[in-house]
């Protein structure tokens, strides 16, 4: 009697300074997974560039690393889905050869530019129709900053692409991208599904320039130097799936009305899923695609568990051979310090826009605060206020969605659920009770799901709902939450009253160019 094989998906989640490949079942089960880690250039203060070719081998040895690992089990792969990090540029030529590095959603050299946008008229209105931002992080003005700044490249770029379409191209042999991918550039019109027009006109770009646009569901076909190194057959459906920040809804069942997630990775977000395109008439939020019948609206900062990393190495020197002999992890040393801070870490607030400011503000002429320091706090009262700083700044975020849907329940993923106490942190500013799905691992699952529904194994994303299980809920705490909307307050004040002087603070940085010591 044969043995039943069970049916698994490889979800492949290209983040901004590692990759995860994970098998999954339908039932949304684990069965293998792989990691790999790839560096974040930041040659000067406003840039932060990748090699993307890098980025793609570390993808292969992940996803190689799974297929080796699935070989005893009694699974059968039925093809590769993947997710990757959001707003990326690639500049290549007409052999789709490099023109450079690829440049991140951390790089802000195109802030000027979008200050000149901000006054004119016609860019003012790209928002309503894309769901984007006037903002460095996103394509769109980064494309224009190349045109003004490097005209030789711009005059070769005969393809315009993200990592998304670079990684299935290589893949496939197909140039497409998704729908996700091209909701998330400020080129693409959230309402005819097209690249818009006049966006490109203004740009100086054409559409051949562009990917095609498909579904998220979209399936190409593994080609065979790829499928050999990767020891796969042949012909394996590749799905190309979606972006990380959508896929996270889907991946821990945040999937039903006023359902929302919550992530902080190396920066963070807040979303809620939508049957339409929703744009914010304050222009506080963006919107993207997720599929053909669902979008997610909500808010990403750009300084989330970078910050707590900065604090480890930059003040803290939580890192090296010293650790590794102690067999402690730097980041459970930090939270036991934090613990022992009282909350509202004795009135000293974090500002923590080391890298500008994304949702609410899209400022990228901010920089980073502490304020209310004294000859009292300690660097454990810096710890705590950093993981404050942090959840304050997401807190902006949510407020924004609150007006378009009532909150029932936050979800939550990313490195930090790994602290109790920073989850802890964000209920009670917040105000809202935490729920920790059976699954923190959102995007990877997500792109697995997108897998089963081009297959036809599950039949929307819906889904989900039932195989991802709440592991633990956090309730704010009532001591607690007359502190932080009271320091709340104050950090809203803050911003109002430092944007300027910050501002001046940047163009200073611009002007007096610094390296890292």
């Amino acid at each position: 009697m044969s043995e039943v094989r069970e049916a698994v998906w490889i979800g492949v989640d290209v983040g901004t300074t590692g990759v995860r490949a994970m098998a999954y079942t339908a039932q949304g089960k684990s069965v293998a997974v792989r990691d790999a880690f790839y560096p974040l250039e930041t040659p000067q203060y406003d840039r932060a560039e990748q090699n993307p070719q890098q980025i793609y081998d570390a993808a292969e040895e992940v996803i190689a690393g799974v297929v080796k690992d699935l070989q005893y089990k009694l699974v059968t792969i039925s093809g590769i889905a993947l997710s990757s990090v959001m707003h990326s540029f690639i500049p290549q030529d007409e052999q789709f050869d490099l023109l450079g590095n690829m440049i991140t959603w951390a790089d802000s050299r195109s802030s000027t530019i979008v200050h000149r946008m901000e006054q004119d008229e016609q860019c003012k209105q790209f928002y309503f129709r894309t769901g984007c931002p006037l903002h460095a992080s996103y394509p769109l003005a980064k494309i224009i900053w190349v045109k003004e700044n490097q005209p030789e490249i711009f005059a070769r770029m005969a393809h315009i692409g993200s990592i998304k379409d670079y990684m299935f191209r290589l893949m496939t042999g197909e140039w497409v991208t998704d729908k996700s991918v091209a909701s998330s550039s400020g080129l693409f019109n959230a309402f005819t599904e097209t690249w818009d027009s006049e966006i490109l006109d203004y740009v100086g770009i054409q559409e051949e320039q562009l990917p095609k646009v498909v579904s998220t569901t979209y399936s190409g076909k593994l080609v065979a130097g790829v499928a050999e190194r990767l020891g796969l057959p042949v012909n394996t459906p590749v799905v190309i799936g979606a972006t990380d920040g959508v896929l996270v809804n889907v991946g821990i069942g945040a999937v039903s009305k006023g359902q929302l997630s919550a992530t902080i990775g190396t920066s963070g977000a807040i979303r809620m899923l939508t049957e339409k395109p929703q744009m914010d008439p304050k222009g506080r939020t963006w919107c993207y695609n997720l599929t053909d019948t669902m979008w997610v609206a909500g808010g990403a900062i750009n300084n989330g568990g970078m910050i707590l990393r900065w604090m480890r190495d930059r003040i803290l020197h939580y890192h090296g051979s010293q650790m590794e002999q102690l067999s402690v992890d730097p980041y459970d040393l930090m939270t036991m310090k934090a613990r022992h801070v009282p909350a509202g870490s004795g009135g000293l607030l974090l500002m923590p826009y080391f890298t500008g400011e994304r949702a609410p503000y899209w400022n990228s002429d901010l920089r980073g605060a502490f304020v209310g320091l004294s000859l009292n706090h300690s660097r454990s009262y810096m710890i705590r206020a950093t993981m404050e700083g942090i959840c304050y700044s997401l807190r902006f975020v949510l407020d924004a969605l609150r007006e378009f849907e009532e909150v029932k329940d936050i979800r939550i993923s990313g490195s930090f659920t790994k602290s109790e106490l920073w989850v802890q942190i964000m209920s009670d500013i917040f105000g809202e009770h935490i729920t920790l799905p059976n699954n923190s691992e959102g995007a990877s699952f997500g792109a697995a799901v997108l897998g089963f529904i081009s297959d036809g194994t599950l039949s929307d994303i819906k889904d989900t709902a039932e195989l991802v299980q709440p592991e633990c809920i956090y309730h704010p705490k009532e001591q607690h939450q007359a502190v932080y909307e009271e320091l709340f307050s104050i950090y809203e004040s803050l911003y109002i009253h430092m944007k300027d002087d910050l501002a001046r603070l940047v163009q200073f940085q611009k002007e007096h160019p610094f390296s890292r010591l």
